[in-house]
């Protein structure tokens, strides 16, 4: 049943928005009481954080899997950079309710949240700075700014990436990845 909570939770945050979705609605959705929704959170705010902190855990996951390979660092921004596309195909709703919605939780939840969020940043970071020392990408770069760069146009994909569109997350992320190293200055 806590599964179905949340499922039907992102569902409803994400096309609703979380303000605008009530406990009653959830419990509507799922035909119980909400004696059940009860049981499982203490508030909405606690599923909300437990919604943040399934998304977020598992990017981390998956990042620390692509760094256990042995890859150059060009592979492994690739992977990353498709790892949060496959994500975003496979969880649309999550990402946009993780994005969207963040601004709901307590200072605590978001200390755990921005905390972990910094640590995916700071490995996305230290790809790039491995790609700096090993000649792989320019030695004038600005780690920080590029890190970011790279994050705020991957992530804000979950607004308009359609998985059913004209291209799939493979080639989303590939012509990402070529923007990303080489730009837009002719060769």
């Amino acid at each position: 049943m806590k599964e179905k909570i949340i499922e039907v939770s992102i569902d409803l945050f994400g096309k609703n928005g979380f303000t605008e979705t009530s406990i009653q609605d959830i419990v509507e959705a799922l035909g119980v009481t909400k004696g059940t929704f009860y049981y499982y959170y203490k508030s909405k705010e606690e599923l909300l954080m437990e919604i943040h902190l399934r998304y977020i855990d598992e990017l981390l996951q998956h990042q620390e899997e692509i760094f256990n390979k042995k890859m150059n660092s060009e592979q492994k921004l690739y992977n990353i950079v498709y790892m949060i596309m496959k994500h975003i195909e496979g969880h649309g709703q999550s990402a946009r309710v993780f994005f969207r919605e963040i601004q709901h939780l307590n200072e605590e939840h978001l200390e755990d949240i921005f905390k972990k969020r910094d640590l995916f940043r700071g490995n996305l970071n230290k790809v790039i700075q491995e790609g700096i020392d090993t000649g792989d990408f320019r030695e004038d770069l600005n780690v920080d700014i590029v890190g970011l760069a790279i994050l705020g146009a991957v992530n804000w994909s979950y607004h308009w990436f359609d998985p059913k569109g004209k291209l799939d997350e493979k080639a989303v992320t590939t012509i990402y990845i070529d923007f990303i190293l080489n730009g837009l200055k002719a060769k």
